[in-house]
């Protein structure tokens, strides 16, 4: 089952494209059209409003808009933000911080999933969050980049392609889920998430409160690095970039370049993240019948409760066993504390913790 609601019938088409189409509307059955008037409202044309309703958003999420790279290393210790992995379906293309906040990596990855599906391509992705120093010559000043609210994604050069992902990003913002704009240069679509209304919209329709958490704990997360590139003949700014999986800016900003000028022989700083999977034992490993977080079925009581210690009454905190995979995000949203009241409890610096560990976890009396 699909969490996107039906978008308005395309126009009638014909050949390949008709039979993707569709595909589209067997992934899509079920679900109540929106009303014509609501639908024919809503366009990819962006300007002042959308800018206005973007960040009001982002005001009301209480997000702060993140100035440098040592702002956005910052939110990553604290769980803030977390980092963005391709998979099967859906790939990063030269994205400068692969990190996002957890209600954006839960879209991308129900989202790229559909999309593949529909139209037998990889979703591709191109901007996440984005400090303040390293946007775009051409970015707005009021852009929600900064916050790591939004992404980018790539313009397919296939019709049927960009009708599906259209249709689905203009249904979505008629339900206030997000704000969706196409933007020309270069060509692709500009989204910035509403984390609290999708979550709950994501929860109403798999029948699973815990959906955020679930989908953003896992045990992978990224280490960055920085590597030494010598310039050889012929080689430009773009091509380095590309060769990295980086975006030019961000070469710009790590070697105080303006411009695009370098010179053969030149020494390069350039910012390479690895994956690294947390090592755990195997009585820690979840059974074979473990559900996924992005199955659109998940649903029902958590049948784990019985790790945690149980607190007496009129205690100040309850003691939380770290699990394989899990975060200090997922464990503060489970316990309805924050993440700074988990690192202060338990006098945590950055966001590491391991199976096993044993948390203790503030409560009101």
């Amino acid at each position: 089952m699909s969490p996107f609601r039906a978008p308005r019938p395309p126009h009638a088409l014909t050949g390949p494209t008709a039979t993707i189409l569709a595909c589209v509307a067997g992934i899509l059955a079920g679900f109540v059209l929106l009303p014509a008037d609501q639908a024919g409202a809503q366009t990819l044309r962006g300007g002042t409003e959308s800018l206005d309703r973007q960040n009001h958003q982002a005001q009301a999420h209480n997000f702060t808009y993140l100035a440098t790279p040592a702002d956005v290393r910052r939110l990553v210790e604290q769980g803030h933000l977390v980092p963005v992995i391709p998979n099967r379906d859906f790939d990063l293309h030269n994205v400068s911080f692969p990190y996002a906040r957890p209600e954006v990596r839960l879209f991308i990855e129900r989202l790229a999933s559909q999309y593949h599906g529909a139209c037998g391509e990889k979703l591709v992705v191109t901007s996440l969050t984005r400090p303040q120093s390293n946007q775009p010559w051409n970015a707005s000043s009021r852009s929600v980049h900064p916050t790591g609210m939004a992404l980018d994604l790539r313009r397919s050069q296939r019709a049927a392609c960009r009708n599906w992902l259209e249709s689905t990003l203009l249904s979505l913002e008629g339900q206030g889920l997000l704000e969706a704009i196409y933007e020309r240069n270069p060509p692709h679509y500009h989204v910035a998430v509403y984390p609290r209304p999708y979550a709950q919209y994501v929860s109403r329709i798999t029948g699973n409160e815990r959906i955020v958490a679930q989908a953003t704990s896992d045990d992978t997360r990224l280490e960055l690095d920085f590597v030494n590139h010598r310039v050889a003949r012929g080689e430009t700014l773009s091509r380095i970039a590309t060769r990295y999986s980086v975006a030019v800016s961000r070469l710009r900003s790590e070697n105080n370049i303006r411009g695009d000028r370098i010179l053969v022989g030149q020494s390069l700083r350039v910012p390479v993240y690895r994956q690294v999977t947390t090592t755990v034992a195997a009585a820690d490993a979840p059974s074979a019948g473990a559900s996924s977080a992005s199955a659109d079925l998940d649903g029902g009581p958590s049948s784990d409760a019985a790790a945690d210690a149980s607190s007496d009454d009129g205690a100040d905190a309850l003691r939380h066993t770290v699990r394989r995979g899990e975060s200090l995000w997922a464990i503060a949203q489970r316990h309805g504390v924050t993440v700074s009241d988990l690192t202060r409890t338990n006098g945590i610096r950055g966001s590491r913790i391991q199976p096993g560990q044993v948390l203790e976890v503030p409560v009101s009396r």
